[in-house]
């Protein structure tokens, strides 16, 4: 008896998602894009590959639980001023917004409480919004910045040990850059070696001479740098001019681009970043999106991008946001969800080995788990190494240190409610 009700009860449940999926036009997620300005080299090619995931599900599956995703995109050029008026012209239909950029994502944070609608920023943003019980509508699923400050450091020490070491951090003098800090200076107190932060202004990206030649007269053992759009490749082709190692030079995983390495070459070979994300080019999605996009000429991609890391790491990042919207129609019982159901099934997330087989994208992310109070999932990444011509996987899944890391984020999490009081707290969490 039990068994049949609960079949009738599954069957019910299919039935209503199939009758709200009938009655629903499409489902809201906006992006907020960057084609445009001193960023757009790296924004294209995830742009590219989150629209060409969300596209494919809508010609292969008809949507998400028979109904289409509307990936519309507003344009902020990573300007801060620009995403918070994009985020104010989508918030009335959107079930989501994506800032893109760490300085919008502040902005956005706390109108995202009043408005009720899920912050996702893969891999950005904020390190605290892991802490569920105080970031209530925000995700960054599926690592955080301090997760990848943990797992080069780590990965620093299994090579030449971290105590008397000098590790100079050049970073883009912008909330991203300065995101990791934190999290660097309490393991700099902690490992015993010197941390010499090295900022970038937003004008300096292409000329870094003063930058390099400080790197020079300090003599770091390692350059760990925290770049995005043109301060990688100006950052990459002085490291090379200079002779620095380059198999000492890391950078965190939107310093990894394939299209800044091809500038140098095999001169760039050695050059490391790490990443929670990797381009299986035989993957079976890859396959799925040659034959629903790019063959009938609705991609705004070419062969040689579709290879690289970052059209790769698109693709997993729209994944997630469809997995959440998957999660949140199963337990709601409706294709038609709303905002508010959206931030249970981004709460809810568990991506899994077999999880990962079923969607044609295994080794392309490492399997995560977010829940009501952890709303990161701290997947891990691995190293990957410019050998010259493309990136490859140098070390086995590293994973952050969580401990040390969860502490951190409470502590940071309680600072900010604590000066934005009064700040609402997710009572759900236990």
């Amino acid at each position: 008896m039990m068994r049949m009700t609960a079949k009738l009860l599954a069957a019910a449940v299919v039935a209503a998602v199939a009758g709200s999926a009938a009655s629903a036009e499409s489902i809201y997620a906006p992006n907020l894009s960057y084609r445009t300005g001193p960023f757009a080299a790296t924004g294209i090619p995830l742009m590219n590959g989150q629209k060409d995931y969300i596209d494919m599900l809508n010609a292969r599956d008809g949507g998400i639980g028979g109904v289409t995703v509307d990936f519309d995109e507003c344009e902020t050029g990573y300007s801060t001023e620009k995403g918070v008026e994009c985020y104010e012209k989508t918030k009335g239909k959107a079930i989501v917004t994506q800032p893109w950029s760490t300085g919008i994502t502040l902005q956005v944070l706390p109108k995202t409480n009043v408005d009720e609608i899920p912050i996702l920023a893969p891999g950005y943003g904020f390190s605290p919004m892991a802490d569920g019980k105080v970031f209530k509508w925000a995700f960054n699923a599926p690592s955080s910045y301090w997760d990848g400050a943990s797992m080069i450091l780590q990965y620093i020490d299994s090579q030449d040990g971290l105590k008397g070491k000098k590790i100079a951090f050049l970073h883009l003098d912008h909330p991203f850059g300065k995101e990791p800090l934190p999290f660097l200076e309490k393991k700099a107190a902690e490992q015993g070696f010197e941390l010499v932060p090295i900022p970038v202004g937003l004008k300096e990206m292409q000329n870094q001479s003063a930058q390099w030649l400080q790197i020079r007269r300090e003599r770091p053992d390692y350059v760990v740098m925290w770049g995005w759009g043109a301060m990688n490749a100006g950052a990459i082709t002085e490291a090379v001019k200079t002779k620095f190692p380059m198999d000492h030079f890391i950078g965190v995983w939107w310093s990894g681009h394939d299209a800044d390495l091809d500038l140098v070459g095999e001169e760039g070979k050695g050059y490391k970043s790490i990443s929670w994300s990797f381009p299986e080019l035989d993957a079976p999605v890859m396959a799925d999106i040659k034959k629903h996009v790019v063959d009938p000429g609705n991609s705004q991609s070419n062969e040689k991008e579709m290879q690289g890391v970052f059209y790769g790491r698109g693709l997993v990042i729209s994944m997630i946001l469809a997995e959440g919207i998957k999660a949140a129609q199963d337990h709601f019982g409706t294709a038609a969800i709303d905002a508010t159901q959206l931030r249970w099934g981004l709460e809810n997330l568990d991506v899994t080995e077999e999880r990962l087989a079923e969607l044609g994208m295994t080794g392309m992310v490492p399997p995560f788990k977010t829940s009501c109070s952890d709303h990161t999932g701290h997947s891990g990444g691995w190293m990957l190494e410019w050998d010259g011509a493309k990136f490859v996987k140098v070390s086995d899944l590293l994973k952050p240190e969580t401990d040390a890391i969860a502490a951190l984020e409470v502590e940071k999490a309680k600072e900010y409610a604590d000066a934005n009081a009064p700040w609402p707290m997710n009572d759900d969490c236990n």
